[in-house]
């Protein structure tokens, strides 16, 4: 069984060690500290019953924006928790933090466009939508999707605009 709770100081190592294991794109030490230091609310990990740090969320709030919202710098598990919802309850919880600690209208990642199951996870199972495509976002030259999920109840332009038409159609 794992427990998903909010992350602290003691957790970055290791989640700077799930990270090194199994993303390539990768963070120095001091960015954690950044992150936990300015919205420690957002940071949340899933710690196994021994206490092993097996997956972790690491989000932000987009402070210069028009719109409050937030960002999911890095979403990762542990290969031997995949295929468990860890995912799905460590980006609610981030969610969820964003929106009642920081009044967030949506929250926003990047996600290669060949990571088809981190595209999965994040439409089909958590709701997001694609905003844009960012050529080369990543240092090795691959495009990346903008996405976004609202939070609150509210919902996206293009959710609306489907709505209408639906309910017209009927």
């Amino acid at each position: 069984m794992v427990c998903i709770r909010q992350a602290t100081l003691d957790d970055l190592l290791a989640m700077q060690r799930c990270n090194l294991l199994c993303l390539p794109e990768n963070y120095q030490l001091k960015y954690y500290f950044y992150h936990i230091l300015s919205w420690p609310q957002l940071l949340q990990v899933a710690e196994d019953y021994g206490g092993k740090i097996v997956g972790y969320v690491l989000a932000k709030m987009e402070e210069d924006a028009v719109e409050p919202h937030g960002h999911i710098t890095s979403l990762s598990v542990a290969r031997t928790h995949r295929k468990l919802g860890l995912a799905s309850k460590l980006m609610t919880a981030a969610h969820r933090a964003m929106a009642e600690t920081f009044g967030a209208e949506y929250a926003s990642l990047h996600v290669r466009v060949s990571n088809k199951a981190a595209f999965h996870l994040y439409t089909e199972t958590l709701g997001y939508e694609i905003h844009d495509r960012e050529a080369k976002y990543y240092a090795d030259g691959e495009d990346a999707f903008d996405m976004r999920k609202y939070l609150k109840g509210k919902r996206s332009r293009h959710s609306a605009i489907r709505s209408f038409w639906q309910h017209d159609s009927d």
